[in-house]
């Protein structure tokens, strides 16, 4: 049905295009179907993501305008500006010069189905670029070129960092208004896209496209130094830094760099004292999340890590690894002093102290010090009087454990520490070597 509005003839004479310098001629009212644009569905689908916008503003505005052209004749000039403007943005002036020369010469004021025709034109000439490769549009800062000119302007706002897209719940600005429409999805909750294998749903449809080659196995990218092959771009990206050695993430604290975005973060941890990552049973904190899931296994007492040579078990994977020594012994660390080797780094840490006389653990209450923390734990007992190792067979208790099993002894009468000159046995080492004094006196006044 067309509605008309009939347009008094004085105003229609006074309107006039921007730059024109020529008044439009008297016309027939404007109906509906002088200002609608039916598209379809293949013209449709040939358009842009801009010209789809396009063709929106357009209409929006034009529908406001019809409510009450008849009164107001800025309004309609407005709306030809508008489009104007939007063109202008976009760079597509042979479109905004079609309806300037389709108005000037006077013809019924049908200016959306120059738009239309113009529009599908331009779209159906960009399309053609996708098979011919042609990038006619280049960025005249970086020399990138592409097939679309609405994309080479949404390129252009990586070097201007405009960001003319903003969210109206969090302020968060975006340079694509495809970008703020997925933003906006982290305040509803939306997840429209849904793996049809499991069910889970994405706000992204690049999410669920990586998703799926969970399912797939997929792995489209793979490294041309090693051949070792990820599901994601980025996780390639990452992969490549163990060959080149990049650290492109530096602590501004400490200097200290790091090959990945996120190890960094969890770094800076040390410097702030943050620990995230709490445990429900026993309140103590982590910075890392790995180490609160071994903690935890304290408490359920867990051991998923088992030798297959002797069947113990472990609750950390390094642990497993470490005693495995004790069956090949293997001992990689080796002291570049003395030569002395040990199986474990950390013990090559505290046997390099004997070199250095370096005692790091002070006794807060009388300021003697001691080369391994461990020692020092010991020496506090004598402030505290703490004996926490007690015989399970007399009740006697002790400080140290070795002291116990030392005590143990006189109970079940083991001596295992020999003279080999006399065949005398000990409880202590130390009784030994007292003993073997004897024998050199001896020896002595013979």
């Amino acid at each position: 049905m067309n509605r008309q509005v009939a347009v008094p003839t004085a105003r229609v004479e006074r309107l006039t295009l921007p730059g024109s310098g020529r008044r439009r001629r008297q016309q027939n009212p404007i109906t509906y179907d002088d200002v609608h644009i039916d598209f379809t569905w293949k013209e449709w689908t040939l358009l842009d993501t801009s010209q789809k916008n396009l063709y929106k503003d357009v209409m929006l505005e034009t529908y406001k305008n019809l409510n009450d052209i008849g009164m107001k004749e800025a309004k309609l000039e407005r709306s030809v500006l508008h489009i104007h403007n939007v063109l202008k943005a976009l760079h597509i002036t042979v479109i905004f010069k079609g309806i300037k020369q389709h108005i000037v010469e006077g013809n019924t004021m049908n200016v959306t189905n120059v738009i239309k025709s113009l529009l599908v034109t331009s779209a159906l000439h960009v399309h053609k670029n996708t098979h011919t490769g042609e990038k006619p549009y280049e960025c005249n800062q970086c020399g990138k070129a592409f097939a679309r000119n609405s994309h080479l302007q949404i390129h252009k706002r990586t070097h201007t960092g405009e960001k003319p897209y903003e969210c109206n719940q969090c302020g968060k600005a975006f340079s694509q208004h495809s970008h703020l429409q997925t933003h906006k999805r982290t305040h509803t909750g939306e997840k429209p896209y849904e793996c049809i294998q499991c069910g889970k749903a994405f706000p992204h449809q690049s999410t669920l496209k990586m998703h799926k080659r969970t399912h797939t196995g997929e792995k489209p990218y793979g490294c041309n130094q090693c051949g070792q092959a990820f599901a994601r771009h980025s996780h390639l990206k990452m992969h490549k830094r163990r060959h080149t050695g990049e650290k492109p993430y530096e602590c501004s604290q400490c200097g200290k760099a790091f090959s990945h975005q996120n190890t960094l973060q969890m770094h800076k941890r040390i410097h702030t004292g943050e620990k995230p990552y709490e445990c429900n049973q026993c309140g103590k904190a982590f910075i890392y999340n790995s180490v609160l899931r071994v903690h935890k296994r304290s408490h359920t007492g867990e051991k998923p890590y088992e030798c297959n040579q002797c069947g113990k078990v472990f609750s950390h994977h390094s642990n497993l690894q470490m005693h495995k020594r004790t069956h090949t012994g293997e001992k990689p660390y080796e002291c570049n002093q003395c030569g002395k080797a040990f199986a474990r780094n950390s013990h090559l840490q505290m046997h390099k102290r004997v070199h250095t006389g370096e005692k790091p653990y002070e006794c807060n209450q009388c300021g003697k010090a001691f080369a391994r923390n461990s020692h020092l734990q010991m020496h506090k007992r004598v402030h505290t009087g703490e004996k926490p190792y007690e015989c399970n067979q007399c009740g006697k208790a002790f400080a140290h454990n070795s002291h116990l099993q030392i005590h143990k002894r006189t109970h079940t009468g083991e001596k295992p520490y020999e003279c080999i000159q006399c065949g005398k046995a000990f409880v202590q080492h130390i009784s030994l070597q007292m003993h073997e004094g004897t024998h050199k006196e001896q020896k002595h006044y013979e």
